[in-house]
């Protein structure tokens, strides 16, 4: 009788039925494949079991939040692990759209319209092009989408 329900136990902790118990941790994965440059929201992934010890894994997504919004550096294949490093931050200003730009000067601000060389995050600093007079500028991304050139 004990043969008779210790032989499905052992074959349910061997064959993984039992497996659960060792997950170490969830895991994000793509449930498509999603293409440079593509924004990544939060219904693009899931959170799966990892199987194995998270310190065996690199640095990848162990959570929802750490992908959405974010933008692919590369394509990620869906059910593989998402690297960090395969994700960036979504650009605050893209490169040739208009934008306002910020010449600061000690107590003098002046406004001008321009035109960015180069896409920029928040604190990065780029290239922007003054619409009117075509001189070449380099101003730090604000969080207003403005390029604030000069003393801070």
């Amino acid at each position: 009788m004990l043969a008779r329900f210790a032989l499905p136990l052992l074959a349910a902790i061997v064959f993984g039925a039992a497996s659960p118990a060792l997950a170490e941790g969830m895991v994000v994965v793509p449930k498509r494949v999603i293409y440079p440059n593509e924004i990544i929201t939060s219904d693009l992934v899931s959170e799966v079991e990892l199987r194995r010890s998270r310190s065996s894994v690199p640095d990848v997504a162990f959570a929802k939040g750490e992908v959405a919004g974010k933008v692919a550096r590369r394509t990620l294949l869906p059910g593989r692990l998402i690297p960090l490093g395969y994700l960036r931050d979504a650009y605050t200003v893209e490169a040739g759209k208009p934008v306002t730009v910020m010449l600061v000067t000690g107590g003098l601000e002046i406004t001008v319209k321009g035109v960015p060389l180069q896409p920029g995050v928040v604190g990065e600093v780029i290239r922007v092009r003054n619409a009117d007079s075509g001189a070449t500028l380099t101003g730090t991304v604000m969080e207003d989408g403005t390029i604030r050139v000069g003393e801070s």
